[in-house]
């Protein structure tokens, strides 16, 4: 996966009048993070340019998925361009009832992140997309690791998500296998999808997969905030987590003292917006096309200047 660029201090406070701001508040360097995935990466490295455009020094922090809210606490770390309500949703809220990490607001992208089979699986296994009909052909998705048990793939393990509490909860003959990484993920079901091999794996949007592949996503009983927090509530009154995982925002999150210290680049996060369909367009250029993040964010700012410029007005 490519890494963005590592930006060095030194940038001027005041710059030109064109659009940017006159002068930065603080030339110390503002953190943001990057993780593991191609998708986080342009969407931090696009916010780091167009802050940079503004004069603001960058850095750019790899952290973990889920504990960087640590360093949000203590402002080690600044700003996370990418919180999904469908999996970080319980560090983010925790977090912001601290009073040192607050919410910059929705991106404008949409998640989904769920169990997904390619299409020819259904044949295979009738009933599908219902979750019920996995138990029924979990032999259909073993692997010689894991039979009699079905095997489902899912992401790398600092992304969370629940699936073995959910398997556990809902009683599947399924054995949860993580990917070391978002491009063994995919790199996986391109094999198995050229070859028709039995798979069902964690599938996330926006990205290219669900446009490039010919699948569907599992349907499991419907989410609540109520199933994960509560064992009596859902078709097993013992356990949480027995149903699917939620759907909704995007969010930005970011260190409660940034909006003090770069109030402009507060602002800046706070407007930047961008659409699913944009962003599963540019992972895909990445990923598929061989294009440098740095390209894809070039390219991307090239043709949308009245947009991203009226970010740092």
């Amino acid at each position: 996966m490519t890494s963005p660029k590592l930006l060095t201090a030194g940038l001027i406070a005041a710059v030109s009048a064109s659009g940017a701001m006159a002068q930065v508040e603080s030339l110390d360097p503002i953190k943001l993070t990057t993780h593991d995935w191609t998708g986080q990466i342009i969407t931090t490295t696009l916010m780091g340019e167009v802050l940079e455009e503004a004069g603001y020094n960058i850095e750019y922090v790899q952290a973990d998925y889920i504990a960087q809210f640590a360093g949000l606490k203590t402002g080690d770390l600044h700003v996370a361009m990418e919180i999904w309500e469908t999996t970080g949703k319980e560090a983010m809220d925790e977090a912001i009832a601290t009073g040192t990490v607050v919410s910059m607001g929705p991106t404008g992208m949409k998640a989904i992140e769920e169990w997904w089979y390619p299409a020819y699986m259904a044949e295979r296994c009738p009933g599908l997309p219902d979750w019920q009909a996995l138990n029924d052909c979990a032999s259909e998705f073993a692997t010689a690791e894991t039979a009699p048990m079905g095997r489902y793939l899912g992401g790398p393990v600092t992304w969370g998500g629940f699936d073995e509490e959910r398997v556990e909860a809902l009683e599947m003959d399924f054995e949860v296998v993580h990917a070391g990484t978002d491009a063994a993920l995919f790199a996986e079901l391109e094999a198995a999808y050229q070859r028709q091999d039995p798979i069902v794996l964690w599938i996330y949007s926006p990205h290219w997969a669900p446009a490039k592949y010919d699948g569907a996503f599992v349907e499991f009983p419907p989410y609540s905030a109520e199933c994960y927090a509560d064992p009596s509530v859902g078709i097993n009154p013992d356990a949480a987590y027995d149903c699917g995982k939620p759907r909704g925002d995007i969010f930005k999150v970011a260190w409660a003292g940034v909006a003090d210290k770069w109030p402009g680049a507060a602002q800046a996060i706070e407007a930047f917006d961008i659409s699913s369909d944009e962003m599963g367009a540019m992972v895909g250029e990445v990923d598929l096309d061989g294009k440098s993040v740095e390209q894809v964010v070039e390219e991307w700012m090239a043709a949308n200047e009245a947009k991203w410029k009226s970010w740092i007005q």
